[in-house]
């Protein structure tokens, strides 16, 4: 990969960087993150309280980026139709015509995912995996590029409905914003006090070069002992005595795909284990299931996965 598509695609991100932090304040690493995701063509899933700003980073990626945007409040009462579409008769033509759902956009965001029946939320998994929506037995392709962002409050529990470990297995990352400080509160009373700066964002890179940019950090060189560490790392997940569901494929290639995005963005044309292994816990920590007894004891995802880490040799070859 040349040095001049690195520039690139760097140079897009920053300009999304840029654009996204005229509205959120404070909140760098976690704009970078879903900079990755958009490049590695995943979806997110945030994991946070109330009040925080997760829809409006939400829309301020939207607009940046030039993406359709529809949102999704999730509710006991939401039905799969709701969201995928449905046939409604039109009296004019006689006939029955499809009305697509909110889901035809190209930036989703699921509000509070886990309010919604394990029924709606199985309607999803067509579209975050196959990019497409099934509905009366007529497939529908749906607008590319196609990003999720589910969230979810983690405090707040009743009339809730956890999300499977399919469902899970089918985000690319989740991610938790957390609390602002008190100068970057500040900061936000100053910066929302006479109007809220989302309106004057215009995009600053169009969907379509999006799609171009994802290609381009497909072809990130990563060398033969960074592919093997990536498969230890995942593999030690699967084999940990203390779990009872280890990292799937599927994970294992989103930690490939977004450690060639990072790079990406850092100005590297090859990956290095410092970029798994700064990605590893928001690829594989909520896919990463324990067993009971381990809970009991107090153990979490991310303690087995800062173990695992520990533990496994990591590559020194140089990746040119």
């Amino acid at each position: 990969m040349e040095s001049t598509a690195v520039d690139t695609v760097a140079e897009a991100a920053q300009q999304l960087r840029e654009s996204i932090e005229r509205v959120i304040v404070g909140k760098g690493p976690v704009i970078e993150l879903l900079l990755v995701a958009v490049l590695a063509d995943g979806h997110v899933l945030i994991e946070d309280v109330p009040g925080i700003g997760k829809t409006l980073m939400a829309r301020s990626l939207a607009r940046s980026v030039g993406y359709t945007f529809r949102r999704i409040q999730c509710t006991p009462d939401l039905l799969p139709a709701d969201i995928t579409g449905t046939y409604i008769f039109n009296q004019k033509a006689g006939d029955f015509e499809f009305r697509p759902g909110p889901l035809f956009a190209q930036l989703v965001l699921a509000d509070e995912i886990n309010r919604a029946t394990p029924r709606t939320q199985s309607a999803l998994l067509e579209a975050m995996e196959e990019r497409q929506v099934t509905v009366e037995g007529e497939t529908r392709a749906l607008p590319r590029p196609f990003l999720l962002l589910a969230t979810q409050n983690p405090i707040e529990l009743e009339g809730t409905f956890p999300l499977p470990e399919a469902q899970l297995d089918r985000f690319l990352m989740r991610v938790r914003i957390g609390y602002p400080t008190a100068e970057q509160d500040e900061a936000i009373l100053d910066r929302f006090a006479l109007r809220n700066p989302i309106e004057e964002l215009a995009p600053v890179v169009s969907a379509e070069r999006v799609l171009a940019l994802q290609q381009t950090c497909r072809q990130v060189k990563v060398a033969p002992d960074i592919r093997r560490y990536i498969v230890q790392l995942v593999h030690a997940t699967r084999q940990h005595a203390q779990v009872e569901l280890g990292a799937s494929p599927r994970a294992m290639q989103g930690l490939f795909r977004t450690s060639q995005v990072l790079a990406s963005l850092r100005g590297r044309s090859y990956v290095i284990p410092d970029d798994v292994k700064y990605l590893m816990p928001y690829v594989l920590e909520h896919r990463v299931i324990l067993r009971s007894q381990s809970h009991l004891h107090g153990r979490t995802s991310a303690d087995l996965l800062r173990e695992v880490l520990a533990s496994a040799p990591v590559p020194v070859e140089d990746p040119l």
